[in-house]
């Protein structure tokens, strides 16, 4: 094992849902070459481990996070509170706005340390959004809170697994905002961190493929205008300032063209169009990138999973995925 002059830190999630269980096997049964810090509740970490017949040695921070390497040199899982105090009793699988309160109040504290320069990026355990909300917390997820807290203004959501990268112009909006959403502007915004994306995982010359809007691309103009006078236009503009910027390119075949190596990114116009065909290929293997952000930021790909916390049954594959990534991006730099 190496140390790194920063850990990463890994934030629990909702600890309601599976966050705590998959984090307790990556820790435990994972040899992870970059050292890492867990920003969540130590004693919904340890329950998980021990009901999970895991040997699991922890560390609780200050928020200063000093003696992080300390326990990474002897093997114990490093966790900073983050001043949030849960009860052991705390229900699983259920909705709480105590879950949902601490599991915002961690990735305000990640935001934070990561634009302190303290940690070296995070990765992030699902948030589950109503227990967010029944908090007194509105936010559509994780992407909005991380651009809130720390400025950023130009932002993108990739997924991407070993087959497919995908990153979105509108994120968590309606189907009906996302098509106004369909602007030179935005299309603009978003193959520039494409390109951003793609360099960050040490891709120098990103070939960038757009996906259209309507049905065929718009069939120049049978099946809407859209594509012909927003995303056309766009790509002219791009491709002057000089990237690798094709398309509009059918919706049905551009993915399958990406995964057979046509293409290093896919740019979708909305959420479904992208998330569909990354998630299809497996989430356990898939990873959710923010792009844009003045720091490192990967997720897991998929929900806090109530119906099976607890059970023992989740899986970490999707965690340790995220967290390779995230490492990737480390060297990348």
């Amino acid at each position: 094992m190496t140390l790194s002059t920063l850990p990463l830190a890994i934030t629990m999630g909702d600890p309601a849902g599976i966050g705590p269980e998959i984090i307790a096997k990556l820790a435990a049964t994972e040899r992870l070459s970059t050292p890492y810090v867990v920003i969540g509740d130590a004693g919904a970490l340890a329950r998980a481990a021990a009901s999970l017949g895991l040997t699991l040695p922890i560390r609780e921070l200050p928020a200063s996070l000093a003696g992080w390497d300390e326990a990474w040199r002897r093997g114990e899982t490093a966790v900073y509170s983050a001043g949030v105090a849960l009860p052991a009793d705390l229900p699983l699988g259920r909705l709480d706005k105590r879950a949902g309160a601490a599991s915002y109040a961690w990735v305000v504290a990640a935001i934070d340390l990561a634009l302190a320069g303290r940690i070296a990026g995070i990765v992030t355990a699902p948030l589950n959004k109503e227990a967010m909300r029944l908090a007194g917390i509105d936010y559509p997820g994780h992407t909005e809170i991380l651009a809130a807290r720390s400025g950023t203004q130009d932002f993108a959501m990739m997924l991407a697994n070993d087959e497919l990268r995908v990153i979105l112009v509108s994120i968590h909006v309606s189907l009906r905002d996302a098509i106004d959403a369909a602007t030179v502007e935005n299309e603009l915004r978003a193959f520039h961190l494409a390109q951003t994306a793609c360099r960050a995982l040490g891709i120098a010359k990103p070939r960038i493929a757009v996906a259209g809007l309507n049905p065929h691309a718009g069939e120049n103009g049978l099946f809407g205008r859209e594509d012909l006078d927003v995303i056309v236009p766009a790509i002219a503009l791009a491709r002057e300032q000089g990237l690798d910027v094709s398309g509009p390119w059918p919706g049905d075949t551009v993915f399958m063209r990406a995964r057979r190596g046509e293409f290093d990114i896919v740019v979708a116009q909305y959420h479904d169009q992208g998330l569909i065909p990354v998630k299809y290929l497996g989430v356990d293997h898939g990873v959710n990138v923010t792009v844009g952000l003045p720091f490192i930021r990967t997720s897991v790909d998929h929900g806090t999973a109530f119906d099976i916390a607890g059970s023992g049954r989740a899986e970490h594959a999707s965690l340790l995925y995220a967290f390779r990534q995230a490492e990737k991006m480390l060297r990348a730099q």
